[in-house]
C-alpha cells in the first residue's frame, strides 16, 4: 500500500506513505540522495531497534538520547561538528530518523549548515507522521520556553513507513493520536477543497485506530496531510492561515515547559489545551452545546480526559508571555467558532487568568 502526496511550494517536494518493507524504504532513501553523502541523526530508542533492519553504516550516523530535553544548542553543536567531520559539503544531506524531537533539531542543523543543505525526514511515531515532519517548521528549545529558536525549512523529501509503528509504545501514539485530533476540529479552515470528515471518521473508526489497522491508519495519515499542505500552501511562513495548526499549542507548551518535559507527551499537552480552550469557547457562546459535547466526547473516545491544572496560572501565563505566538501585552489563542471551525483571538493577562 503506498500514497503519494505532493507539497506545491516554491521548494516542491514529494511525501511518500507506506506500509512496505524496509528494503524498499532504504531504496527510496538512495535514489532521493543521489550519490549525496550523509549523515543519519537518529534516536537511540529507533537506532536500537532500526539500526541494523535499515543497513546503517555506523560512520555516517549520529544518535542522540530521546525526549524533547535533547532538542537543545548542545545537540545542535553536535550535529553541525558530526556534519563537520565527515566533509559534508552544500551539496550534501541531513536524514532525520526519529519522531518529532530528531526531525526538528536535525532539520534546523541543516537549515543552518553552509547556510543550508538537504534533509530528508523518515518519521518513525504518530505525531511526527502526521504533523511536525511535514511544513518546513525545525527548532531547537530555551529552557524559558519551546522553538525560540528556529527556521522555516523544506525538507527535499518525507518518507512515513507505516511499520514503525508496530514498535511505537501506547503513550506515544496516544500522543500522536492528540495532533490527529487537532485536525479534526480545524478541518473547515483549512481550504484543502475536499470534504474529508475526519471528525466523523474519527468518531467512527476509534476500534480501527488502536487496532492499528494499516489502512486506516495511513487514511488517517494522508487526511492530516492533506489539510495541512493545503494550509501551508497557502501561507507557508505562519502570517496568518497557518496559525490555526496551533489550536491547543499556547497552553500545550506552557504546561511541557512548566513540568519540565516530564509529565505530558507533547499530543498529551495539545488535548488538554484543546478542552481548555472548548471551555472558553462555549463559556462565551461561541459554540454550540452539541458540538462541544461531541468535541469532548471525541477526546474521550481517544483516551483523553480533561485535568484540573494544578499548576499557578501567573506562572503558566508568563511561559505563554515568552512564547514565539505572543504579541506584546496580548497571548495568542486558536479559540473554536463552530463547527470545525476555529479563530484567533488575542486576549490580555486577565482574560487568560479568567479562564483557569
Amino acid at each position: 500500500m503506498r500514497q503519494i502526496l505532493n507539497v506545491p511550494l516554491n521548494k516542491e517536494y514529494k511525501i511518500v506513505i507506506s506500509d512496505e518493507g524496509f528494503d524498499t524504504l532504504k531504496s527510496e532513501i538512495e535514489e532521493a540522495l543521489q550519490g549525496q553523502k550523509k549523515l543519519f541523526v537518529v534516536s537511540k530508542k529507533v537506532f536500537k531497534l532500526y539500526g541494523k533492519k535499515l543497513g546503517l553504516n555506523k560512520d555516517e550516523v549520529l544518535v542522540l538520547p530521546d525526549g524533547e530535553k535533547e532538542k537543545n544548542i548542545k545537540n545542535y553543536l553536535t550535529i553541525i561538528q558530526k556534519a563537520e567531520s565527515l566533509g559534508l559539503t552544500r551539496d550534501d544531506a541531513i536524514i532525520a530518523l526519529g519522531g518529532g524531537v530528531i526531525g526538528d533539531i536535525a532539520g534546523f542543523a541543516a537549515s543552518t549548515y553552509m547556510r543550508g543543505i538537504d534533509y530528508i525526514q523518515i518519521p518513525t511515531t504518530l505525531l511526527a507522521m502526521v504533523d511536525s515532519s511535514v511544513g518546513g517548521k525545525t527548532a531547537i528549545d530555551l529552557k524559558e520556553a519551546k522553538n525560540l529558536i528556529g527556521t522555516f525549512y523544506q525538507p527535499k523529501a518525507v518518507f512515513i513507513n507505516i511499520n514503525f509503528l508496530k514498535t511505537l509504545d501506547k503513550k506515544q501514539f496516544l500522543s500522536g493520536l492528540g495532533e490527529v485530533l487537532k485536525y479534526a476540529f480545524i478541518e473547515e479552515d483549512c481550504i484543502s477543497g475536499q470534504n474529508l470528515f475526519l471528525f466523523e471518521y474519527l468518531t467512527l473508526g476509534c476500534e480501527k485506530v488502536f487496532e492499528k489497522d494499516a489502512l486506516t491508519i495511513i487514511r488517517i495519515i494522508e487526511y492530516c496531510l492533506n489539510l495541512k499542505i493545503a494550509v501551508v500552501s497557502e501561507d507557508e511562513k505562519e502570517a496568518g492561515l497557518r496559525r490555526i495548526l496551533n489550536l491547543g499549542h499556547t497552553l500545550a507548551h506552557a504546561l511541557e515547559t512548566i513540568t519540565n518535559y516530564k509529565k505530558f507527551t507533547h499530543g498529551e499537552a495539545v488535548a488538554q489545551g484543546i478542552f481548555f480552550v472548548l471551555e472558553y469557547a462555549y463559556a462565551k457562546g461561541l459554540i454550540s452545546y452539541s458540538y462541544y459535547r461531541l468535541s469532548t466526547e471525541l477526546l474521550n473516545k481517544y483516551g483523553f480526559k480533561e485535568k484540573k491544572i494544578k499548576y499557578s496560572p501567573e506562572e503558566l501565563i508568563s511561559i505563554m508571555k515568552h512564547d514565539k505566538k505572543a504579541l506584546q501585552d496580548r497571548i495568542k489563542f486558536i479559540i473554536p467558532c463552530d463547527r470545525k471551525r476555529v479563530k484567533e483571538v488575542l486576549l490580555t493577562e486577565d482574560e487568560v487568568y479568567q479562564m483557569f
